[in-house]
């Protein structure tokens, strides 16, 4: 398989609302041999994923605005712009977004695959404006979540 260079603009990329927010892949496995995935996320005020381990990759995060508290392996991890998080393989963790401003981050997993469970779990965004967070089909949810080797743990954090 040829990869190709490319370059993708601020609006560019597949996009899909994940869980109330919007997930734009920048570069998934097709463009990286499975190596890695590559996401911007628009995450609202106050959003916080389930608490979840993932089975197989790593996962980062690079802020580039707002701000996030991280729980993970017994840690409270407060982070802004230009901080980077790393969830390693296999930990329990979650996060909450700040009340004030959505976070904007770059969200990296290591190997690639987690643009398969957003794409499952999601549903494509033609336009990227944050919907208004509709309820999530805790069934549907943790069915693709197993598929793609991510184990849901529990409840949100609060703020």
């Amino acid at each position: 398989m040829s990869i190709r260079p490319y370059l993708l603009g601020p609006d560019d990329g597949e996009a899909h609302w994940f869980l109330g927010s919007l997930c734009t892949v920048k570069a998934g496995g097709r463009h990286t041999r499975d190596r890695l995935t590559v996401a911007e996320f628009v995450n609202p005020p106050g959003f916080a994923p389930p608490l979840h381990r993932h089975q197989v990759e790593d996962e980062m995060f690079y802020v580039l605005s707002g701000t996030a508290r991280f729980h993970c392996d017994g840690q409270s991890l407060t982070a802004g712009p230009g901080d980077f998080v790393l969830l390693p393989v296999g930990i329990a963790h979650s996060f909450v977004v700040g009340p004030d401003e959505p976070l904007r981050a770059l969200q990296i997993t290591t190997p690639a695959g987690f643009e398969r469970f957003a794409a499952e779990a999601g549903v494509p965004a033609p336009e990227r404006r944050l919907p208004d967070p509709g309820p999530v089909d805790p069934a549907a949810l943790g069915h693709a979540a197993a598929r793609n080797g991510i184990e849901l743990l529990g409840s949100p954090p609060t703020a």
